[in-house]
């Protein structure tokens, strides 16, 4: 009798269990696929193929394709520890030149070990390429926020506002020489074979583009408070 009862309650924990199991399979799955294909060239059906799972169920789960495909985005972005390392950079108690520091540091470790190999970067590659409606809402979610903190961090130093034309200008420069390691790598590493993306040389390259940003903000903050200092000189 003990038994029968032990029987039937491991049978429900397995049911209750088992929804999940299939979502995550199928997620597992689409990430995969996603990161092969991209979005508009895997279908549904391949993604159950190879989760085992009944094609009707991703409309049960997500509401669809674009519905699971979000879900896989988020969830990449969600795992990534390095969002979190950059947040802190950003929340640290230190002097503007530090911080902007510390966030490169914290963001080159992000973008580059495994890139191009890793899922998130090959799918987030698709999505530059080939955006879908998700890119717009993964951008709002995750990366306005960061992309505002910088306007304000790099705005300080200059002492410009952080929308000026010119601060973002210089935010783009701090980020385009971050991510040309990482999309640009299998280029890259042809012309300079050293380039191994250790984490000890990470933080030399990512010490080389503080430094080459802080070097330009510093003169521009300076002729600008200069010129604002002169009578008769608009502000």
């Amino acid at each position: 009798m003990q038994a029968s009862i032990k029987a039937r309650r491991r049978t429900i924990d397995v049911n209750k269990r088992a929804p999940d199991a299939t979502r995550a399979k199928l997620l597992s799955a689409a990430g995969r696929m996603f990161a092969e294909r991209g979005y508009h060239a895997t279908t549904v059906r391949d993604i159950c193929s190879r989760a085992g799972a009944n094609v009707a169920l991703v409309n049960y789960y997500f509401g669809g394709k674009q519905g699971l495909y979000m879900a896989v985005l988020h969830q990449l972005m969600a795992r990534s520890a390095h969002l979190e390392e950059v947040r802190g950079a950003f929340d640290q108690d230190a002097p503007p030149e530090d911080t902007l520091r510390a966030v490169i540091k914290a963001r080159l470790r992000g973008l580059c070990p495994g890139v191009l190999a890793d899922e998130k970067s090959r799918i987030l590659m698709h999505e530059l390429a080939q955006p879908t409606p998700a890119l717009t809402r993964v951008i709002n979610d995750i990366s306005r926020p960061l992309y505002e903190r910088m306007l304000a961090l790099v705005g300080g130093i200059m002492g410009r506002r952080p929308h000026d034309e010119k601060t973002r200008l210089c935010v783009h420069s701090v980020m385009g020489q971050m991510i040309v390691y990482a999309l640009a790598r299998p280029f890259l590493v042809r012309l300079w074979p050293e380039l191994k993306m250790t984490p000890a040389q990470l933080d030399r390259i990512a010490d080389h583009i503080a430094d080459f940003s802080l070097t330009y903000l510093r003169q521009a903050g300076n002729k600008r408070r200069k010129a604002a200092a002169k009578p008769g000189v608009s502000k």
